[in-house]
């Protein structure tokens, strides 16, 4: 820990100024404040060093034998301050150039190209550099670990429970249905299915780590407590799959309203109605760090998704 006579980063560079300059006046102008207000300041950063470093005389002010050598160790200290200060632009410039984002699979495949879309309108229309965005498409799971690991500089993720050791923010809101093909009994049905009933099918699931399939065991388990859901039909990575799966008759499967919307409209699958069952999940955006995401990119990106919602 550094000792309290030691001067902050702006003494230090005020004491150079004068040196260079030879004159309080000339530093003064060159520091853009007045003569009084700098000789202020001097004396300030005398008092707080403890040892006279300017000798102040009728033909003006010279820095003191003291003065000069404290002032060469300021050049060193300066000197690394600027190359710090420049190491921190370039940073900065990168994280603004580019970003990784991790995101869930519905999301990724439905929502995540509308707002990089947007992101880089906004920047185009503010005239600030446009980010080139590196996404990552996996499951929910896969999503927290690589923002965890630092793999990722923010996920996206659908799941019901906020990850643990990471902040989050929910952007928007989905609804799971419950499809299945033309030919299933359910498709001729006009009575809603009871979440008993869901809860007992053998369905067609996405795999372990999903957000789709972790949210719909967690509704299943608020409306039945206790209540054993049955073994899946079938488990499958990837939305797709799990559409061919249950299209081909392999059984009934709850997705996104997002990823089954074409396929309704176009008769491929038939929404199922299920009574007394909540499928409205939130998704969210997760970062590591402060309560807001990093500021740039990451955090202007945060805010389009949920200004989209």
């Amino acid at each position: 820990m550094l000792g309290p006579h030691v001067p902050d980063l702006a003494g230090l560079q005020m004491l150079a100024t004068v040196a260079r300059t030879g004159s309080l006046r000339m530093a003064a102008l060159e520091l853009q404040v007045t003569q009084q207000a700098l000789s202020q300041r001097v004396g300030a950063l005398e008092a707080r060093v403890g040892i006279p470093l300017l000798a102040r005389g009728p033909r003006g002010s010279v820095l003191t034998a003291e003065g000069r050598l404290v002032e060469q160790w300021a050049s060193k200290v300066l000197d690394a301050a600027a190359e710090l200060d420049a190491g921190i632009a370039a940073l900065r410039l990168d994280r603004a150039g580019h970003i990784t984002v991790a995101a869930s699979l519905t999301i990724a495949g439905h929502l995540m190209p509308r707002w990089m879309v947007a992101l880089r309108d906004q920047q185009v229309l503010m005239g600030s550099p446009v980010t080139s965005v590196e996404l990552e498409a996996t499951n929910s799971v896969a999503v927290t670990e690589a923002v965890a690991r630092g793999d990722a500089d923010l996920g996206f993720v659908e799941g019901p429970r906020v990850p643990r050791g990471l902040r989050s923010r929910t952007v928007a809101r989905d609804e799971l249905l419950v499809v299945v093909a033309l030919t299933h009994p359910w498709a001729r049905r006009r009575a809603p299915i009871t979440a008993a009933e869901l809860a007992a099918t053998p369905l067609v699931m996405r795999e372990a780590g999903s957000g789709t399939r972790e949210a719909l065991t967690a509704a299943l388990a608020e409306a039945l407590p206790g209540t054993h859901q049955a073994d899946p039909v079938l488990e499958l990575t990837g939305t797709a799959s799990v559409k061919s799966a249950i299209t081909a008759g392999a059984g009934p499967g709850a997705l996104s309203s997002l990823a089954v919307a074409d396929d309704i409209t176009l008769g491929r699958l038939r929404a199922v109605r299920v009574a007394g069952l909540n499928l409205v999940r939130d998704l969210r955006a997760v970062w590591i760090g402060g309560s807001q995401p990093p500021q740039g990119p990451l955090r202007d990106l945060v805010a389009v998704a949920a200004r989209m919602r």
